[in-house]
């Protein structure tokens, strides 16, 4: 019994925290907060939780697998390469910035404002950077290396469209900005793989000829 009202709590720590975020935000929801709409005291929501941080990092990590495995799925059924990009850009940039009332700036507004008490793991950005470079990998044929940096930038993207969508009243990026940048960056590999391409060599020519006479 007493196991399973200590998950009760936790639950509603998350849900009242959830709740608040989603209607707020991570700077504008405090600890007490979080408390007074879980029904429980302050000191409570630390038997559960380290931090206010803590309690997000809990939150945005099943909000983010469940959102990418539904791109993943939605990406498969792409066949052209040149079209999975775009939509890749479009999920990223446009359509899991408004997610949830912009669920995901919480985690932009946490990270600018951690302190020396909080405590940061890289651990869900580099899932994340390692999902979107493999989707890069297969989109534009590059190294795991190539992809993994253009993915960091991609990432980079996301992280302001995603405060955008927070201080421009639900704007973020446009579907026509996403082909544009889908474009550039299938042009700048088409244009890599041409100048990574050898030239004939003379022998090669010679034979040409040889052979066409």
């Amino acid at each position: 019994m007493s196991q399973r009202k200590k998950e009760g709590v936790r639950e509603a720590i998350l849900e009242a925290a959830f709740r608040l975020f989603s209607a707020q935000s991570y700077i504008e929801t405090s600890i007490p907060a979080i408390a007074r709409e879980a029904d429980i005291s302050t000191a409570n929501v630390y038997v559960y939780f380290s931090s206010k941080l803590d309690i997000l990092y809990t939150l945005y990590e099943p909000w983010l697998n469940e959102r990418l495995e539904k791109l993943d799925r939605s990406l498969k059924r792409v066949a052209s390469p040149e079209a999975r990009l775009e939509r890749l850009l479009v999920a990223l940039w446009r359509d899991l910035p408004r997610e949830t009332n912009g669920f995901a700036k919480n985690i932009m507004q946490a990270l600018s404002t951690t302190g020396g008490g909080d405590s940061y793991s890289p651990h869900l950005r580099e899932l994340f950077q390692s999902r979107v470079a493999k989707w890069i990998e297969s989109c534009l044929s590059v190294s795991p290396a190539e992809s993994d940096v253009i993915a960091g930038v991609v990432l980079m993207a996301f992280d302001g469209f995603a405060m955008n969508v927070h201080l421009d009243h639900g704007m973020a990026c446009d579907a026509k900005t996403a082909r544009l940048f889908s474009r550039m960056l299938g042009g700048a590999h088409a244009e890599e793989r041409k100048e990574k391409r050898p030239a004939p060599s003379h022998d090669d020519a010679g034979r040409g000829r040889h052979g066409a006479a």
